[in-house]
């Protein structure tokens, strides 16, 4: 469904983010993008769904296809049209606005009003804590209420690809798990694909069908999630778990990440 074809992302025309990134989403499926801070995972994410512009930043080689058409040129507002819509990092919900408001604001580009209806009561019936509070303003729910109006918001769009950007950010561990039930829901039961760029590695290899490894701008690692769970580097380096590495052995595997990159 979305490919990256060896992408090169430049920020203010000297910085460069990505060097060289290709991944693949299929149809239906949930992938997952891990790495640590800097790597270049909300960058990518950006890129797809073309608002590095509104940041400085430029695709300056490579490419980007959905269904094997371009989009890398392509504004913002033509990529949701074509279904495809990003849920920021932080939530960004519009804070004085409401619940409804903000869920009418994810349908702004949608006329089918009936439609419209029943994917709002959709949302509802995902997140009933928003229909509890679908008359309050954005702004003074909880984060993890709001993480979840900024999935909604999404769903409104009706998109067939749904970006998410680190959505446990900030959770409680309990919140974190019922953020991705309803996420894995929504794939399994909309058939809503997902990109999702996540450091808590645990929880999104639980739910995603495949996962790449990101570090300085690259893939370093794909695979399905067990492969990458077994994997000694991943485990060490982003699960908590694996033996502990001396000195020695860790400038080892650095060097071995910056040869793999």
């Amino acid at each position: 469904m979305l490919e990256l074809k060896n992408i090169e992302v430049v920020y203010d025309d000297v910085i460069l983010v990505l060097k060289g990134l290709s991944l693949t989403v299929p149809s239906g499926r949930i992938v997952a993008l891990l790495g640590s801070n800097g790597a270049g995972k909300s960058t990518t994410l950006k890129a797809i769904s073309g608002l590095l512009r509104a940041e400085e930043g430029e695709v300056t080689d490579g490419s980007i296809e959905l269904d094997g058409a371009r989009i890398d040129e392509l504004p913002p507002e033509q990529i949701v049209r074509r279904g495809i819509f990003q849920v920021m990092e932080g939530r960004r919900v519009f804070e004085d606005l409401t619940v409804d408001e903000n869920l009418t604001m994810g349908g702004y580009t949608r006329t089918d009003r009936e439609a419209l209806k029943r994917d709002r009561d959709l949302v509802f019936d995902y997140f009933p804590r928003l229909r509890e509070r679908r008359g309050q303003i954005a702004g003074y729910l909880s984060g993890g209420e709001q993480q979840m109006l900024a999935i909604g918001r999404a769903l409104m769009a009706r998109p067939r690809m749904i970006l998410l950007d680190e959505p446990s950010l900030g959770l409680a561990p309990l919140l974190v798990q019922e953020i991705f039930r309803i996420i894995a829901a929504i794939n399994r039961e909309e058939k809503t694909t997902m990109l999702l760029v996540e450091q808590n590695a645990n929880v999104a290899l639980g739910i995603a069908h495949y996962g790449y490894v990101m570090e300085s701008g690259r893939i370093v690692l794909e695979g399905d999630p067990e492969k990458l769970k077994s994997n000694e580097d991943v485990r060490e380096f982003y699960l908590g778990g694996g033996e502990k590495k001396s000195y020695r052995a860790v400038k080892s595997y650095r060097r071995r990440k910056r040869w793999l990159s």
